[in-house]
C-alpha cells in the first residue's frame, strides 16, 4: 500500500509539474526522483555533474531534469544590481539583499549582468555570492555567465586599449591576439566569464556612431582581427575546472549581422541589401572568427525588411544549419521589445518572444520589458513549442560546460595579480605605436629633431585623453594625453613645449586663435591636434552632454567640428611646418588638410599610452607602421567610399573647387572626386620599402586547389621600419558582378635597413569563389590578377589562371 502512495505520489507531482510548468518530465523515464533532480535515483553521480563526462552527454543529462521556469530563466539576463547595490561607484560597501538575490536567480538566473563601476573587492563579493547561491541553494546548481565589456579593455579599471579600429590598424592579428588575452586575465580572475566583444560590423556606412568600435571596412582583415580577438579572449581554461573545458572566458560577436550599414547612417535603422551582399561581405568575418566563439549576439535592425533577431535565415538556416554554429546566442539590450516598438511585426510582447525564440534560438537581454517571461504560459497554452526553448537552452548550457563553470565559477583569491600589470603595459605601448598611421610627410617634416630649440602643441586634442566609447566613468584619468606625453619624451633634452589649445573641439569660437599663431611663430615647427571625439559610458548616455562618436552619435558631416579646420589654416598661415595630427574614431573628410599640411599623422582613439607613443613617433623613436583600416572620403558627399566597390560603381570625371572660389566642372562628382584622400591600406613610413620577385606557388591551379604568393620586401632607406605585405585579388570575368578588389592576406614583418625578407601568404580556395547565380559558393574558371600593393597602389602583379 506504501508503495503505491509512493507511485501516486510520484504521478501527481508529475501532473503538476506539467501543468503549472508545462514540463516534459514525466514518471517511468526519469533515472532522477523528481522530488530531488539534481541527485539520480540509484545514487550514482548525475552526467552533468561529471567534469570527465563529454560536454553533449552533461548537456542531454541536464535538460531532462530542468522545469519549463527553469528553462526560461536560463534564457533571460539578470542583473547583479538585484542583489548588490551598484548605483554608486565609489561605494564599497560588502552587504546584499537575499531577497533580491533570490528573485533574481528565479527568473534570471542564467546570464548576470556585472559590467560595474564599483571597487574590485565589492566585484568579487556579489559575484562569489551570486555563484554560491546557483551552486548550493538551487535545485540544479547551475552557475551563471557574468558578462562585462571588452570592446578595447576590462572596462572597471582595467587597462584600456586603443578602440578596435585602431587596433586594427596596426594590421597586427597576433599583437591583438595577445592583447585579447590580457583583457581575459583582467576580467577572469574578478569572476567575469562572458564579454561583450568583439564587434565585427563593418565601416561602410561612416556616417555611422559606432565606426570607431569596428576592425575597419574590410572583411578580410575584420576576419583576421576578428578571430584574433576570440582565440586571445577565449584561449586557456579557467582554474580548477574539468579537463573537457575548452575555454576561460566566452567572447561575444556582434552584431549578427550587417548591422554596420543603416540607411542614412542612423543607428539601428534598416540594412538594403540582398543576399549576394550578405554573404560576400557581412558574413565573411563572422564566418571567420566566431563559428568557435562561445556566444554571438545579434543586431538591432533589420536586414531586408526582416528584423535580425527574427530572422530565421540568419540564425537558424545559415548559423545554426549551414555553419553548425551550436553555442549561446542572446539579443542586444531590449531589442526583443524593438519587434513591437521600432520594426512593428509584432504588436504583443507573447508575439516579440515567440519570433525570437521560434525563429533565433536566441536569450533575451535585459534593457526590455523581459517578454520572455510569457513564455511558461505560451507553452502551456500551446502557442510556443517548447523544443525552440529547449535547443536554445542546450547552446547556453554548452557554453557554461565548454567553460568549465559547474566546476569553479567562482573569482580568484589572487585576482590582484592580473590587473594592471607591467607585461600588460609593455603590450599596450606596442599597440599604441603600431596603430598610428602616417598619411602624409612632405620634404620628411618628420621625424622631428630634438635639437629643436621649440615646439608648438596647439589644438583641442592636445590636453585631452581621448579614448573611445564602451569605457567606464573617469577611465580618462588613467591615460596619458599627448601634452604629458611629449612632456615626458622631451623632458631630458633643451625642446621647449608652447602650448596653446586655439579652440574648443565643440565651439565654433576662435578667440584663442592669437594664442594660437603666436605658439606657432615662437616655435621651429607646429604640431596641431583636431578630430572627433566620444565620451564614456555615463556621459554618453547623459542628456546634455556633447560628442561627435560612439553608439546612438550619428553625424550629417564628416568634416573637423567648430573652429578646428580654421585653427589649422591660421597655424598654417605663419608659414611654420604644420603637422597636422587627427585623433578620432572615424575618418575626417577635410581634403584642405591633406593638401596642404606639411606632415598628416592619424591617431584612431588611442589607450592609455597613446599621449606618450605619438610623441614618440613624432620624434622617430619609433618609425611608423599602422595603415589605414578605412578610406577617408573628401566630403560625407562623396560616400560610400569603401575601396572593394563592386566593378563599374565609381566612374571617374572629378569637378573641383579650388582655394581661390573658382569652378571646375566635372560629372563624377560635378565638382569633387569619389576617390579617396587616402585609401584602405595606406599608411608611410620612415623608411622606404622594394618589393621584387612575386611568383605564385602555382601560376595554373584547378577550381578545388589553393596556392601561395610570394615577394621579396627591402628596406631601403636608413632605418629599420614595420612593413604590412599586402595582397589583393581581382576575378577579372566572373558570373555575377564582383569587387574590383579584394584584400586575401596580409602579414607585417620587422626589417632592419638594408635588409630584405621573403614573405610567403597563403590564398585559401574559398577565397577565390563568389556567390553563385545559384546561390552557392563556385570557384569559376579564369584569370585572376594577383598584386601586392595597397589598394590605391601597385607595387607588384601576376596572373593566376584558374581551369
Amino acid at each position: 500500500m506504501s508503495n503505491f502512495r509512493s507511485i501516486l505520489a510520484l504521478v501527481l507531482y508529475s501532473l503538476i509539474l506539467h501543468l503549472v510548468h508545462g514540463s516534459e518530465i514525466t514518471t517511468g523515464t526519469t533515472h532522477f526522483p523528481l522530488e530531488a533532480r539534481g541527485t539520480n535515483n540509484d545514487g550514482s553521480l548525475p552526467t552533468y555533474k561529471n567534469p570527465r563526462a563529454s560536454i553533449e552527454d552533461r548537456v542531454n543529462d541536464l535538460l531532462p531534469r530542468m522545469t519549463i521556469d527553469e528553462k526560461v530563466a536560463q534564457l533571460i539576463q539578470g542583473d547583479i544590481n538585484g542583489w548588490m547595490n551598484m548605483n554608486d561607484p565609489l561605494d564599497d560597501t560588502l552587504t546584499f539583499n537575499q531577497t533580491g538575490l533570490e528573485e533574481m536567480m528565479r527568473l534570471k538566473g542564467g546570464s548576470i549582468w556585472g559590467g560595474y563601476l564599483a571597487p574590485w573587492e565589492k566585484l568579487v563579493y556579489g559575484i562569489t555570492i551570486g555563484q554560491k547561491y546557483l551552486m548550493e541553494n538551487t535545485t540544479l546548481g547551475i552557475p551563471a555567465l557574468v558578462q562585462t565589456e571588452g570592446l578595447h579593455g576590462f572596462t572597471d579599471n582595467g587597462t584600456i586599449w586603443p578602440s578596435p579600429i585602431g587596433m586594427a590598424a596596426s594590421f597586427n592579428p597576433d599583437l591583438l591576439r595577445q592583447a585579447a588575452g590580457t583583457i581575459a586575465d583582467e576580467a577572469e580572475g574578478l569572476g567575469y566569464t562572458q564579454a561583450f566583444a568583439p564587434v565585427l560590423d563593418l565601416s561602410r556606412e561612416l556616417r555611422w556612431g559606432r565606426v570607431e568600435e569596428n576592425f575597419g571596412e574590410d572583411p578580410f582583415l575584420t576576419g583576421e582581427m576578428g578571430h584574433a580577438y576570440v582565440t586571445g579572449l577565449q584561449s586557456g581554461r579557467r582554474r580548477n575546472t574539468s579537463s573537457t573545458a575548452i575555454a576561460r572566458m566566452a567572447a561575444t560577436c556582434k552584431h549578427f549581422a550587417a548591422f554596420g550599414s543603416p540607411q542614412g547612417g542612423l543607428n539601428i535603422a534598416q540594412v538594403s541589401g540582398g543576399e549576394r551582399e550578405l554573404r560576400t561581405m557581412f558574413l565573411k568575418p563572422f564566418n571567420r572568427a566566431c563559428v568557435e566563439s562561445l556566444a554571438i549576439m545579434t543586431a538591432y535592425s533589420s536586414y531586408d525588411g526582416i528584423p535580425a533577431i527574427a530572422n530565421s535565415h540568419l540564425l537558424t538556416e545559415i548559423l545554426r544549419e549551414e555553419w553548425g554554429y551550436q553555442y549561446w546566442v542572446t539579443s542586444d539590450a531590449g531589442s526583443v521589445d524593438l519587434l513591437i516598438t521600432t520594426h512593428g511585426t509584432c504588436d504583443t510582447r507573447e508575439c516579440a518572444a515567440k519570433a525570437a525564440i521560434e525563429n533565433g534560438l536566441s536569450g533575451e537581454m535585459g534593457g526590455g520589458t523581459y517578454t520572455y517571461l510569457t513564455l511558461p504560459d505560451q507553452v502551456k497554452a500551446g502557442t510556443v513549442d517548447v523544443k525552440y526553448i529547449d535547443e536554445t537552452v542546450k547552446a547556453m548550457l554548452r557554453t557554461k560546460f565548454s567553460l568549465g563553470l559547474f566546476e569553479n565559477p567562482y573569482p580568484y583569491d589572487d585576482y590582484l595579480s592580473t590587473l594592471r600589470t607591467p607585461e600588460t603595459r609593455a603590450l599596450l605601448h606596442q599597440m599604441e605605436s603600431e596603430s598610428i598611421v602616417l598619411l602624409e610627410n612632405r620634404n620628411a617634416t618628420l621625424p622631428l629633431s630634438k635639437d629643436l630649440s621649440a615646439i608648438a602643441l596647439i589644438g583641442p586634442q592636445v590636453d585631452r585623453v581621448s579614448f573611445g566609447d564602451y569605457v567606464f566613468f573617469n577611465a580618462s584619468l588613467n591615460g596619458i594625453s599627448p601634452l604629458a606625453g611629449f612632456k615626458q619624451l622631451l623632458s631630458n633634452t633643451s625642446v621647449k613645449i608652447n602650448y596653446a589649445q586655439g579652440s574648443q573641439l565643440w565651439s565654433n569660437d576662435e578667440s584663442g586663435f592669437s594664442d594660437a599663431v603666436s605658439a606657432a611663430q615662437a616655435s621651429d615647427v607646429a604640431v596641431v591636434m583636431v578630430g572627433t571625439w566620444s565620451l564614456d559610458q555615463t556621459l554618453l548616455w547623459t542628456p546634455g552632454t556633447n560628442a561627435t562618436t560612439g553608439e546612438h552619435v550619428d553625424l550629417s558631416d564628416l568634416g573637423l567640428v567648430g573652429a578646428q579646420l580654421k585653427l589649422v589654416q591660421a597655424v598654417k598661415a605663419t608659414g611654420k611646418p604644420t603637422v597636422v595630427v587627427l585623433v578620432s574614431g572615424k575618418p575626417v573628410a577635410e581634403p584642405w588638410i591633406q593638401e596642404n599640411a606639411d606632415a598628416v599623422v592619424q591617431q584612431f582613439y588611442p589607450g592609455e599610452l597613446g599621449g606618450l607613443a605619438l610623441a614618440e613617433i613624432i620624434f622617430g623613436d619609433v618609425n611608423p607602421s599602422g595603415k589605414l583600416p578605412v578610406s577617408f572620403p573628401r566630403s560625407v558627399g562623396t560616400t560610400p567610399i569603401f575601396y572593394n566597390y563592386i566593378k563599374g560603381s565609381r566612374p571617374l570625371d572629378p569637378g573641383q573647387v579650388l582655394d581661390d572660389g573658382q569652378l571646375r566642372f566635372g560629372h563624377q562628382y560635378v565638382l569633387d572626386s569619389p576617390v579617396p584622400i587616402w585609401s584602405f591600406g595606406h599608411g608611410l613610413s620612415y623608411t622606404t620599402f622594394n618589393y621584387t620577385n612575386l611568383v605564385l606557388s602555382r601560376s595554373t591551379i584547378g577550381t578545388k586547389d589553393s596556392c601561395s604568393v610570394s615577394v621579396t620586401v627591402h628596406n631601403t632607406g636608413h632605418a629599420a621600419g614595420k612593413e604590412v605585405v599586402q595582397v589583393y585579388m581581382t576575378d577579372v570575368v566572373s558570373s555575377v558582378a564582383t569587387p574590383n578588389q579584394e584584400l586575401i592576406g596580409f602579414q607585417k614583418i620587422d626589417l632592419a635597413a638594408g635588409a630584405s625578407q621573403k614573405v610567403t601568404i597563403a590564398v585559401n580556395n574559398s577565397q577565390l569563389a563568389v556567390w553563385s547565380l545559384k546561390n552557392s559558393w563556385v570557384v569559376e574558371p579564369g584569370q585572376f590578377v594577383i598584386k601586392v600593393g595597397t589598394s590605391d597602389q601597385t607595387f607588384a602583379s601576376t596572373n593566376l589562371t584558374i581551369h
